[in-house]
């Protein structure tokens, strides 16, 4: 058995495009290099500029190359007998074969091997399968990206690290792993050989796993074991008797000691005394503490000595999961080396994040695959990944194509729960994550968990009474969406089709078939109700089609100049609904007489079934269909009441896009105003609240957040503490603020040519002075995409690639690994890029920003929220859109200073900032950064004399 592990650049994907270079690796059965092959290929046409750009391989280079069938010829006699293996072996192996037909020779037939499926399955937990990454996080030496012979090396170790890993698996693991693919699949075949090899060896290390139901699982049972400081009572003495100061003292001299370059910060000293201070005086805080203060362990380290010594739970919330995880992965383990005593800390998430090993299991052993190519992948990354996680948690699996569906089904949920009834009880991954978060010191959760909580009575968080809110200024948002509605046009269809998405598929059929195994009289009877409920459920698919038909007509009939993308939005107001707003609401009663009717005798059906039936394969079916019921009921209730329209003080809306037409169509129904909600729930019930971020402030006051959350009354009764900790950057010394103050002025969302002409050629000039290192930060998709092209062209010739948002990719993760692994670029994001980005050092010297990020005024919430301040005689542009909009806009310029070091320009060529009497808000609102406004052509210069005269990059110039 031998390996060709091979990679093609190419002049593009098409049909007509040519090789330009090959790279062949060839790996003997102990996966040792014997051959490398690499040549240079003539092509038929001019290599286009951007794979120039992407290769490094110019027309110079491949001039004198020889041609493909002598190549070929070459090549042929290395791939015989061969394994052939790609990273995408689907696009090397076609280009080969289209190669090889259009020379005259025969194709390759040979077995293929896909490092790319092989990484999904075997590493399911990379955060990316693109092939220089992947050699990064493998510590592969990987220089020259997108060049075939380094390409072709790079595939091949990764091949051999897949392979080893692949033979070192457990042996239950690979028997289900085999179970999942045909062995005239090629990877099934490979597969099956790695079992064999298996299977021929003697069994070591049986302890390394934890076997259970044929699964070899990484952990074992979840016990009901004391926290850890319980075994050390003197620690816990000791703790009792110290105080606050004295601890800090200790906590100070460990960091000294194991954090190399440790240096303590005045505003992170501040906050650890106003936290403390807030949680032993059971007063609310809110504290705004800019980056670089150590929030994270600002608001532990003295919550941690609180809770100990008080014996007192502290709960922290953060908006983004991936804090949650920066803080268990980062903060837990170096506060667990540093504290004066151990404590216990948990992660806890939505249930939906964990996995249900029974659901798992009923639908691995049934091979229930919908979508049998990607599913089998899928569920073999998940069996890999069973002998590796703890927590079961959907964020340590990177899901490609369509795994999140496939995880749908497996998730954990209420309704299907058998509790201590179900067999994986006690290895349950979310009762594993529920029981560590009643025994931790605190336990870290993010805001929709906080809400779906208060949802659901208080019954899924531990009983606490102190909560620390990082990221707090998202806390409305949050609030809203989750005491609000949001349903979608798959809310209904994803349970539906669970249930029953033909006669032949969906768990009311899988039952027919299990119950003709059976030998009960009632079986007859039973087969003929499933049969009658079959056409109801297609009765309901097609009221709901006609539903969202009418309601996306409804969307699309609205559209003006605030459409983004596509996207549409409409306000449904009682008083003034579109004319033929009756149809839909008949189509939705259709919908709800449906759903009654199947909810009610599917129901009683199965629980007919389940008193008679004591197969455990039908009792965890019925299990299942009555969660995905329970789903339907709660849908249908909610559609009924949003067609409604009945609850005052709530906003309704519609959203579409006119792209994908009525299967976008997303139903919001949100309360205008929450701030009696957030009182009621958080701020009442609760000894001590603490809201940190560092954004809450607008001109240094706190009163715009204090109104929206409901604190005022809180300030005016001294149980609210505001403070801004000073910045522990010197911006004067680090940031730049420039503004072109002869800059076109631009009315509306979308940019005129004037004004993107300008723009594109301020932005170029600026991108050649700094030698790319820039972010630009757009409001507008649709102006974002005006820019785009011509900002390309601009810079061709200056070897400074162009990244856009929903152009070249739509992932910010993914560009943003791209835009810091090649510094010569320039990224321009929407939304999601003016906050949650961390680009710390070179790889950022310049941001700009296009226009103040106001919201859209007629946005359905921010429209409503201004008729409630205009009845209350305030102004809503004052009182709203400016405080929305600066919070906004501190966090955008928070993206350019993540260090010490860092420095670097700001460029806003939104002339309002000077021009208007609110521009002041904006500008004095920011951290201090050295602000100056100038002549356009003055820009560049400025910006050579503030980062030190940097090599700059000519037009033209390589």
């Amino acid at each position: 058995m031998k390996f060709a592990v091979l990679d093609l650049e190419t002049t593009g994907h098409g049909a007509d495009d040519d090789i330009i270079q090959v790279g062949l690796v060839l790996l003997d059965e102990e996966l040792e290099v014997t051959e490398t092959y690499v040549s240079f290929v003539r092509p038929r046409i001019p290599i286009p500029p951007f794979i120039t750009q992407l290769t490094g391989i110019t027309d110079e280079d491949v001039a004198d190359a020889r041609e493909l069938d002598e190549v070929l010829m070459e090549m042929i006699p290395r791939l015989d007998d061969a394994i052939l293996v790609a990273h995408n072996v689907g696009f090397d192996a076609g280009f080969l074969n289209n190669s090889l037909d259009r020379c005259g020779y025969m194709p390759f037939v040979g077995r293929r091997l896909d490092t790319l499926d092989l990484l999904r399955i075997l590493y399911p937990g990379l955060t990316t399968y693109q092939l220089g990454a992947v050699s990064e996080a493998f510590g592969i030496e990987h220089e020259r990206h997108h060049q075939a012979d380094s390409d072709a090396m790079a595939t091949a170790v990764i091949f051999r690290s897949c392979v080893e890993k692949l033979y070192d698996l457990p042996l239950l693991t690979l028997q289900r792993l085999a179970s999942f693919f045909q062995t005239e699949d090629d990877l099934g075949w490979f597969i099956q050989q790695a079992l064999i090899r298996k299977e021929s060896e003697i069994a070591v290390d049986q302890d390394a796993f934890a076997y259970f139901r044929q699964f070899a699982l990484k952990v074992g049972d979840w016990t009901e074991e004391l926290p850890p400081r319980y075994d050390d009572e003197e620690s816990l003495e000791q703790i009792r008797g110290m105080d606050f100061d004295a601890y800090l003292s200790q906590v100070k001299e460990a960091f000294a000691e194991h954090v190399p370059g440790y240096e303590q910060r005045e505003a992170q000293e501040q906050m650890f005394h106003e936290v403390y201070n807030a949680l032993s005086g059971d007063k609310h805080l809110m504290i705004e503490a800019g980056t670089g203060t150590g929030k994270s362990l600002g608001y532990l380290i003295p919550s941690l000595f609180y809770g100990v010594q008080q014996e007192e739970k502290i709960v922290v919330s953060t908006h983004t999961i991936n804090l949650q995880e920066q803080l268990r992965e980062r903060d837990v383990p170096l506060l667990q080396r540093v504290l004066p005593f151990p404590f216990k800390a948990a992660v806890f998430k939505g249930r939906s994040n964990y996995m249900c090993l029974r659901k798992f299991e009923g639908k691995i052993n049934m091979q229930d695959f919908i979508s049998p190519s990607e599913d089998r992948i899928t569920a073999a990354q998940m069996i890999v990944w069973l002998g590796e996680t703890e927590h079961g948690d959907q964020e340590e699996l990177n899901f490609s194509n369509r795994g999140g569906d496939f995880w749908d089904t497996v998730s954990s949920d209420a309704d299907s729960c058998l509790n201590r009834s179900c067999p994986w009880f006690k290895r349950c991954f979310y009762h594993r994550a529920k029981n560590e978060a009643n025994l931790a010191d605190v336990v870290i959760t993010n805001h929709s968990m906080l809400f779906t909580d208060i949802r659901a009575d208080h019954r899924l968080l531990p009983t606490y009474g102190h909560l620390i809110i990082d990221e707090a200024h998202h806390l409305e948002d949050v609030a809203g969406k989750h005491l609000g509605l949001q349903l979608s046009y798959f809310g209904l269809l994803n349970p539906l089709q669970r249930i029953c998405k033909d006669s032949r598929t969906g768990m009311l059929l899988q039952l027919k078939y299990k119950l003709a195994a059976e030998g009960d009289e009632r079986v007859q009877e039973w087969t003929e109700k499933i049969d009658a409920a079959v056409p109801v459920f297609g009765e309901i698919r097609e009221n709901w089609d006609q539903l969202f038909d009418m309601l996306f007509g409804f969307a699309a009939a609205t559209r003006d100049n605030n459409i983004e993308n596509g996207q549409t939005v409409l306000r449904l107001k009682p008083d003034g609904l579109p004319e033929e707003w009756h149809f839909a609401q008949t189509a939705e009663s259709n919908v709800y007489a449906g759903l009654n009717e199947i909810v009610r005798s599917v129901d009683k059906l199965v629980s007919d079934i389940k008193e008679h039936v004591d197969d455990p394969g039908i009792q965890s079916l019925i299990t299942d269909m009555n969660g995905s019921l329970k789903d339907l009921a709660r849908i249908r209730d909610g559609v009924h009441n949003f067609m409604r329209l009945e609850e005052k003080g709530t906003v309704y809306w519609l959203e579409a896009n006119t792209n994908f037409r009525a299967k976008s169509v997303q139903l919001h129904a949100v309360p205008a105003d929450v701030s009696s909600q957030l009182k009621q729930y958080l701020f009442e019930p609760k000894q001590s609240v603490i809201m940190t971020s560092a954004t809450l402030s607008v001109q240094k006051s706190f009163q715009y957040v204090c109104e929206q959350f409901g604190l005022d009354s809180y300030a005016d009764q001294g149980r609210l503490v505001t403070v801004q900790l000073p910045s522990p950057f010197n911006y004067r010394e680090q940031a730049l603020v420039c503004i072109p103050r002869n800059f076109p002025s631009l009315k509306g969302a979308s940019g005129d040519p004037q004004f993107v002409g300008a723009l594109v050629a301020s932005l170029a000039a600026a991108a050649r002075e700094t030698n790319g290192r820039m972010l630009v930060l757009f409001t507008s998709y649709r102006m974002l995409k005006q820019a785009y092209e011509p900002l390309k062209d601009a810079l061709a010739g200056s070897g400074i690639q162009v990244l856009g948002q929903g152009v070249d990719s739509g992932s910010r993760s993914k560009l943003t690994r791209r835009f810091q692994q090649q510094s010569a670029s320039i990224l321009l994001g929407t939304s999601s890029f003016w906050e949650g980005v961390d680009i710390p050092g070179e790889a950022l010297s310049c941001l700009a920003i296009v226009r103040l990020p106001f919201q859209p005024p007629n946005h359905p919430l921010v429209e409503a929220k201004s008729e409630i301040l205009q009845q209350e005689k305030q102004n809503p542009f004052m009182k709203l859109s400016i405080p929305q909009a600066v919070i906004r806009f501190k966090q955008g310029f928070g993206r350019l200073v993540r260090t010490a070091q860092d420095k670097g320009i700001v460029l806003i060529f939104d002339t309002r900032v000077i021009e208007t009497y609110y521009g002041k808000y904006f500008l004095y609102s920011l951290p201090g950064p050295k602000i100056e406004h100038m002549h356009l052509d003055q820009i560049v210069p400025r910006i050579r004399e503030w980062l030190g005269a940097p090599q700059a990059i000519e037009e033209g110039a390589e």
